[in-house]
Formats: C-alpha cells, structure tokens, sequence
C-alpha cells in the first residue's frame, strides 16, 4: 500500500523485514508448540525492490534447531499484478527461542515439540 512506501516510491523495507519476521514466527510456533521469540536476524538481503501494487509471498523453512532454539530462513518474492513470474527480493535467516510462561527458555522437545 502506498503508505508503506520509501521515499523513492517503493515498498520500505522495514515492512518487508516486519512481514518475514511473521512468517519465521509461524513457522517456529508450529514446530515448538507454544511461544517463540526472535532473538536474532542474520544476514539481511535486499536484491530487488518491491512496488506498490505487487504481490509478495514469503517461504519460511527450518535450518536447524537446538535444545531451545530454532534457525529458520525466510525468502520474499514479488509477482506484478498482471504476470505469472516471481522476483526473489529479499531474505534472511532469524533465530528464534521458544520460552515458557515466565518467559524464560524451554526445550523443544524431540525435534517437533512434542
């Protein structure tokens, strides 16, 4: 939408960087099965603008996971209104760790949250 644009008349990042943050926290919530917070952003890459009017799809996978945490990537690819091909723009890798009612870190257990 026009009002999360950048000054150049593109879509601002930081809306890009809000919407993959949602996307890897679904993802983590699923596989811990409870709250998850990000706890880090790692290696942030934009590699084409977005434009108002386009359509964007964000793919959130697993990389890896510990005891209590959990990598997951995040890809962002732009498709116009009126073609069928997609422009990867952007993607990053955050860390997120599932933490319990006091908010403190807990297990994830065998590997799917069960």
């Amino acid at each position: 939408m026009p009002a999360d644009t950048n000054p150049a008349g593109d879509i601002f990042g930081g809306w890009l960087l809000a919407q993959m943050d949602l996307a890897a926290g679904n993802l983590a919530h699923r596989i811990a099965k409870g709250r998850c917070v990000t706890v880090a952003l790692d290696g942030m890459a934009f590699l084409a603008p977005v434009h108002v009017g386009d359509e964007v799809s964000f793919y959130a996978d697993l990389l890896s996971m510990g005891r209590t945490s959990m990598k997951i990537s995040v890809e962002a690819e732009r498709r116009t209104r009126y073609q069928a091909e997609t422009v990867p723009v952007t993607k990053a890798i955050f860390t997120f760790v599932a933490i319990d009612e006091d908010r403190k870190p807990r297990p994830i257990k065998d590997g799917d949250g069960t």
